[in-house]
């Protein structure tokens, strides 16, 4: 059976960033390297060409294509955690290796590819069928940077951030 698997281009680091992203969350490896048969834009012979791993069971490919190419916000990787441990934990490794916040549980790694850091619950609250209960959580989402759980369930519940 075919699979689509995203395959992300990098400038020689392709190994490193698949390394940080499998520490991120668990169900996480590196399942395969090839290296350069040849000389080529994408390195030198014996050089790392690709790497397949997964994240969180996500199977990825991380090439180095030979040059530097922007990523843009129009694709990103959402990971879904388990809770605001889990949010804090991806979310703190993303800064602590050179990432950038953005609004609404986004944020771009050191290499600029965007990631979602979403818990789970949130789907929970946007699929209610209390349609204002679900408002209320995506109206608090708006507002911050880093999910949080708790201000969300709030939300939700319609009690007051206090």
């Amino acid at each position: 059976m075919s699979k689509v698997v995203p395959c992300m281009w990098f400038d020689g680091d392709a190994e490193e960033a698949a390394k940080f992203y499998v520490s991120l969350v668990p169900n996480s490896e590196i399942t395969h390297v090839q290296r350069n048969v040849s000389d080529g834009p994408s390195g030198k012979t014996g050089s790392v060409l690709v790497v397949e791993f997964t994240v969180a069971g996500q199977p990825l490919v991380a090439l180095n294509g030979g040059m530097k190419v922007e990523y843009t916000h129009a694709i990103s990787l959402m990971i879904h955690c388990d809770d605001q441990a889990q949010v804090d934990s991806v979310w703190g490794a993303f800064l602590a290796h050179g990432g950038k916040e953005q609004q609404c549980g986004w944020i771009s790694d050191r290499w600029g590819v965007s990631w979602q850091v979403v818990p789970k619950v949130m789907f929970d609250f946007l699929s209610s069928p209390d349609k204002a209960a679900a408002a209320r959580a995506m109206q608090a989402m708006m507002k911050m940077v880093k999910l949080d759980v708790e201000v969300l369930r709030r939300a939700f519940e319609g009690k007051s951030a206090a």
